[in-house]
C-alpha cells in the first residue's frame, strides 16, 4: 500500500485496534493471524487495520484471510479474490454448505444463526490447525459487544461479554477482536473511504435474528438519550478489558 490520507475514522479504527492490541499483549513477534473474512463491512476493516498495523508494530507478524462461504451463493467472494491477489495477503477460500444445512431439518433446536455460526467456528479453528495458525482475528466490535452482553442476560440469564483475547486449545491458540473499541458507525465510515468491495448476505435469515432484534430494541431505549448509549457502550468495554486484564494475570 502507498501513502494515502486517511479520515478520522480510517484513523481511529488503526489507532484503537493498536491501543487494545498493546494493552492486552494480543501479538507477538512471529504471530501467524488468520482473519475470518465474512464479506461484511466489520472483517473487511478487520483485514485493512492488520495490514496498516503490520507497517507499524516494531515485529513482524502474518496475516491469512480466511472465508468460509457458506454456500447460499458460490461466487459471492470474488471480490475478496481479487483483493488479496491485488494486496499479495495470503488466503483461504472455501464452499461449504453450512448455510443450506442450518435452514434444513438437521438443525431441530437451535436458530439458523446459531448452528451456521457453529459449524463455521468449527471450520474455522480446523483451518487455523492445518495452518499453523497462532491466532484467529474476528472482526467484533463495540455494538457486537453490548448486542452480546444483553443476548446473554435476556436469552440465559447470564452475566457475560465477549472475549477481547483468549486462549483456546490450552493456550495452541489466540482468540483476539482488535476493533472491540470501535463503535459501527466508526467502522461504517471507514469502510466507504477505503471503498472496500463488501458483498450482499445471501443468507435468508440476515436481516432477522434476534442479536439484531436486540440491537433495535438497545437503540430504541436510547433514542432520546445519548448520554445513556455512551455510558452502557463505555461502561461494558471498560468491564471486558477489565477481565481480560485479569485473566492474562492469573
Amino acid at each position: 500500500m502507498g501513502k494515502e490520507q486517511l479520515n478520522y475514522a480510517q484513523k481511529q479504527c488503526i489507532a484503537s485496534a493498536g491501543k487494545l492490541m498493546q494493552t492486552t499483549g494480543m501479538l507477538y513477534p512471529g504471530a501467524r493471524v488468520g482473519v475470518a473474512v465474512s464479506g461484511g463491512m466489520d472483517s473487511w476493516v478487520l483485514l485493512q487495520v492488520l495490514l496498516y498495523r503490520q507497517r507499524i508494530v516494531p515485529f513482524h507478524f502474518e496475516i491469512m484471510a480466511l472465508h468460509v462461504n457458506p454456500g447460499f451463493d458460490p461466487q459471492s467472494h470474488a471480490p475478496l479474490l481479487e483483493w488479496l491477489h491485488r494486496n499479495g495477503v495470503a488466503g483461504h477460500v472455501e464452499l461449504t454448505d453450512h448455510g443450506p444445512r442450518a435452514h434444513s431439518p438437521e438443525n431441530r433446536r437451535n436458530s439458523p444463526c446459531f448452528y451456521c455460526a457453529m459449524l463455521r467456528r468449527k471450520h474455522l479453528f480446523d483451518l487455523c490447525g492445518r495452518y499453523n495458525l497462532t491466532h484467529l482475528a474476528f472482526g467484533h466490535n463495540a455494538d457486537d459487544l453490548v448486542a452480546t452482553f444483553y443476548m446473554n442476560l435476556y436469552e440465559g440469564g447470564r452475566v457475560e461479554g465477549m472475549g477481547m483475547c483468549e486462549d483456546f486449545f490450552g493456550g495452541m491458540l489466540k482468540v483476539i477482536r482488535p476493533l472491540m473499541l470501535v463503535e459501527k458507525s466508526v467502522i461504517h465510515r471507514a469502510v466507504r473511504a477505503w471503498e472496500l468491495p463488501l458483498w450482499t448476505n445471501p443468507c435468508p435469515s440476515a436481516f432477522n435474528s434476534r442479536r439484531s432484534e436486540v440491537m433495535d430494541e438497545f437503540k430504541a431505549m436510547c433514542k432520546n438519550n445519548k448520554t445513556m448509549k455512551s455510558n452502557v457502550f463505555n461502561g461494558l468495554i471498560r468491564w471486558q478489558l477489565d477481565l481480560t486484564r485479569k485473566v492474562q494475570s492469573k
